[in-house]
């Protein structure tokens, strides 16, 4: 059993409107130093076998057809955990 963890970010180039509004509030609250947020998703996904290569690739092509929009968005995926049954 495996872990696999897909990130998506809005890419660097596409504004970010609740990025910003975080940092104002940021901001409003007293927090000093916060050059700029980024808002993003995370998803955490089970498998129930081991991450091998293809389950991988599986996961990559599940990602770019559904957890994001690779118009405006980019992601990132890793193993967080292999867990053995």
């Amino acid at each position: 059993m495996a872990r696999v963890v897909v990130d998506v970010m809005l890419k660097p180039e596409i504004l970010d409107p609740q990025g910003k509004a975080v940092q104002g509030a940021l901001g409003r609250l007293g927090f000093e130093g916060v050059a700029s947020v980024r808002q993003g998703k995370r998803f955490e996904i089970e498998l129930a076998g081991p991450a091998t290569p293809e389950a991988v690739a599986e996961i990559e092509r599940v990602a770019s057809t559904l957890l994001a929009n690779p118009v405006i968005e980019d992601f990132t995926i890793h193993v967080e955990s292999e867990v053995e049954v």
